[in-house]
């Protein structure tokens, strides 16, 4: 009987072990590139968040770089290749040109959280949203970035007039800025930048901490700016719209509520973590600090305006341009 009845537990637990995990109701593809890091924080975190809320019945599964290049991602969303993607509004200018808006030098620093709810606004305007639907992609959440600072090689910046002849990796707005002032635009790709600044493709790249810290200017760089103010990269998480609507209520409601939560882990962990981890190196790494004066400060912001206004010429016959500059120009003014 002893032996009939260990038999029998051994059966049942075999039974136990070969019943699968529940599939999900809803599985959503989510395409990233590179690996995990401070910029995919708030992705990793809905993703726990509304596999938790769900029981499991709604999943996003991450995928980093298996699913498209970065480059293709409003593409990739664009005909349902996969439901949820990561882009960078510089990296196709022409695609998505009302969000570039985000991307202006409004020389302002401002914290996090009031970004978030900056770029969420202006991911709600009319305008925005009729440029989006072009691509059939729904501007879910966006990516919060602390103004982009320079990390370069040679001798420290001393007068403005030093960037003439600088070739320097960097989104537009900064990159206008620098731009009069003779500095040239190089493209190089992110997984090149430590590459080319050791070669001397390019002097110098604009990134926030996490990229710096990702690409390690910051291990041969010799020099950085400090308050720079002159804008930083757009890079929001879409979804398509098709795949949007075609959602369960419940699981949609679960979605859009997770939103605000996976922000707002995101913004603690680039502020506490990311953001020491970047002084941190810059220290370790003897990195000289380059910080403008009020006259530098002055001249670069006068710039920045003319910049600004180019955006406007330049788009004014495709959208309503001036109205969508004014709209985002008023939120980056408005106190925090």
């Amino acid at each position: 009987m002893k032996t009939i009845k260990k038999l029998s537990i051994a059966s049942a637990l075999m039974c136990v072990m070969a019943i699968p995990e529940a599939v999900a109701e809803t599985s959503w593809n989510v395409s990233l590139w590179g690996k995990r890091r401070a910029f995919t924080e708030h992705v990793e975190k809905l993703a726990e968040l509304v596999k938790e809320r769900s029981n499991g019945q709604f999943v996003l599964n991450i995928s980093y770089g298996g699913l498209s290049k970065n480059r293709e991602n409003l593409d990739g969303i664009s005909f349902g290749a996969f439901e949820m993607a990561q882009f960078c509004s510089f990296y196709h200018k022409g695609k998505n040109p009302t969000i570039t808006v985000n991307e202006l030098p409004f020389s302002q620093d401002l914290s996090l959280a009031r970004v978030a709810e900056i770029y969420s606004r202006v991911y709600q305007h009319p305008i925005v949203v009729r440029d989006l639907a072009r691509w059939n992609a729904t501007l879910l959440m966006p990516t919060p970035l602390p103004q982009y600072n320079i990390v370069a090689k040679g001798e420290p910046l001393d007068a403005l007039a030093d960037f003439s002849g600088m070739r320097v990796r960097g989104p537009g707005g900064i990159l206008g800025v620098l731009h009069k002032l003779g500095a040239t635009k190089t493209s190089v790709p992110f997984g090149e930048v430590r590459q080319s600044m050791d070669s001397g493709v390019i002097d110098a790249a604009t990134f926030a901490p996490h990229a710096h810290l990702a690409t390690k200017t910051v291990n041969i760089g010799k020099w950085a700016t400090e308050n720079l103010n002159l804008g930083s990269a757009d890079c929001p998480v879409v979804v398509n719209t098709d795949a949007l609507d075609m959602l369960k209520p419940e699981h949609r409601k679960i979605l859009m509520e997770a939103v605000p939560d996976a922000i707002s882990h995101y913004v603690d962990y680039y502020e506490n973590v990311t953001v020491k981890q970047y002084q941190k190196a810059l220290g370790e790494h003897g990195v000289t600090m380059v910080r403008f004066t009020p006259k530098q400060t002055e001249e670069l912001n006068r710039l920045a305006q003319s910049v600004r206004e180019e955006w406007v010429t330049s788009y004014q016959r495709d959208f309503d341009a001036r109205a969508l500059f004014t709209f985002t120009e008023n939120l980056f003014l408005q106190k925090q």
